[in-house]
This record gives C-alpha cells, sequence and structure tokens, in this order.
C-alpha cells in the first residue's frame, strides 16, 4: 500500500511537471519568467479551447517600443491580445478593473499600468511613455472603456497619439470581433465563443497631425454601421 501511494505521488509529480511545460510552451511570447509564461500559456489555450480563437498575429517589431491599440468588446479583449501577441504587452487599464477582487495579482504579474481617470491620468501617461522608451510594447483600448458598435458613437481618446509621437514609436491596431459576452466583464470569460482577432499594418503618426492620426485609427477601430 505504501509503494502504491509512493508510485501515485510520482506519477502526480510527472504529470504536473509535464503539465507546467505544456503550458509554456503554450504561451505566444516570452515574458522573461516561467511564472508568467505559464499564465500566459495558459490564457492562450483558454482563448482557443473555450472560444475558439481565431486571429491573425500582431505584426510587431521584434524589439523596441511599440503600441497596440484595439476596439473594446468585453472583459476577454485582453486576454485574445495575450494570445495574439509575439511579445509581452503592458495593458494601461483603468484603476477600479486593475484592484478588481481576485484579478489584481494578475495585473501586476502582467506589469500593467492603472489610470485614473477620475484623478491623474496623467501619470500612467507618464509610465506608459517610460516603458515605450525602455522597449516595451504598450496596449491600450482608446475608447476608454467597453464600447459596443452598436452603441452611440464615442470618440477615441487621444493619448494613444501623444504617446506614438512623443516616444515616436508606430501604432499597431486590432480589431476583436465575435466575444459572444460583449458588453460585459468578468461574464465574458466564461461564455463560449467563437472569437477573433484582425491585425492591421502599423499606423506611424510621426509626421501627422495629432487629429489626422486619430481619425486614421478610428477609421480602423470603429465599425461603421451598415445601412440597409
Amino acid at each position: 500500500m505504501i509503494w502504491f501511494g509512493l508510485f501515485a505521488f510520482v506519477v502526480l509529480l510527472l504529470l504536473a511537471h509535464f503539465l507546467l511545460r505544456y503550458l509554456e510552451s503554450a504561451s505566444t511570447a516570452d515574458w522573461g519568467s516561467r511564472k508568467v509564461n505559464r499564465v500566459a500559456g495558459f490564457i492562450s489555450l483558454f482563448c482557443r479551447y473555450l472560444h475558439g480563437f481565431q486571429f491573425e498575429p500582431l505584426p510587431l517589431p521584434s524589439s523596441g517600443g511599440a503600441l497596440v491599440a484595439s476596439n473594446h468588446m468585453s472583459g476577454l479583449d485582453p486576454f485574445l491580445l495575450i494570445a495574439a501577441s509575439p511579445r509581452p504587452l503592458r495593458f494601461l487599464i483603468a484603476r477600479e478593473q486593475y484592484e478588481r477582487f481576485g484579478m489584481s495579482w494578475l495585473f501586476r504579474l502582467a506589469k500593467c499600468i492603472p489610470v485614473d481617470h477620475g484623478g491623474r491620468p496623467e501619470r500612467a501617461l507618464r509610465e506608459a511613455l517610460t516603458a515605450l522608451e525602455q522597449g516595451d510594447v504598450v496596449a491600450v483600448f482608446p475608447h476608454g472603456g467597453i464600447h459596443l458598435d452598436s452603441d452611440p458613437p464615442r470618440k477615441l481618446k487621444g493619448g494613444v497619439i501623444f504617446l506614438a509621437q512623443k516616444a515616436n514609436c508606430a501604432i499597431y491596431p486590432a480589431r476583436v470581433d465575435d466575444v459572444r459576452g460583449a458588453g460585459f466583464t468578468a461574464l465574458a470569460l466564461l461564455i463560449p465563443s467563437s472569437s477573433s482577432l484582425k491585425a492591421y499594418p502599423a499606423l506611424d503618426c510621426h509626421d501627422m497631425k495629432h487629429g489626422v492620426c486619430l481619425d486614421k485609427l478610428t477609421s480602423v477601430l470603429v465599425k461603421k454601421p451598415t445601412t440597409a
């Protein structure tokens, strides 16, 4: 009986080892830590199998600062971007989301940058600018919150253009679609989908006026309603 228990324990250890190795290999990016790579690998598998995720990999440069800008349909969107990115992403997220119970550990692990919309959002912009100058990839949702195509139009926030021009880096637009839990945050993670992500060519705003570049980004991220 003792030998059987020992054998079962060894088998469980081996299974755990292979599971952790599998999670590491499933990560689409090297986050610089085996622990974080395992979490990212789990996220990729979660998106692939529960949400039927179909995507075009984000065409990010292999090194150097870059911005990823996406529409924002649900709480699933950051996970989809992680699964589609060949590099680690540092998200700009609202402070209240950053401190959400049960999720704050994950946001801190991923080095997310909290934004105080009601306080001093410029602090987050300075931190994001420093991250870009250090060669990180920063991901933003320019709508400033969940916004569906069927909602009344909302102008994109211009912080992403400010960051691109200050850091002299390109914006890589992406559109998330087909999320069944659109409009929800945590619930969207649990509702199976056939989600998708379309990646667009880089947008270089260096020699453009702020408003012109924002209009170009809007034309990609905002789907115009179809007319009958």
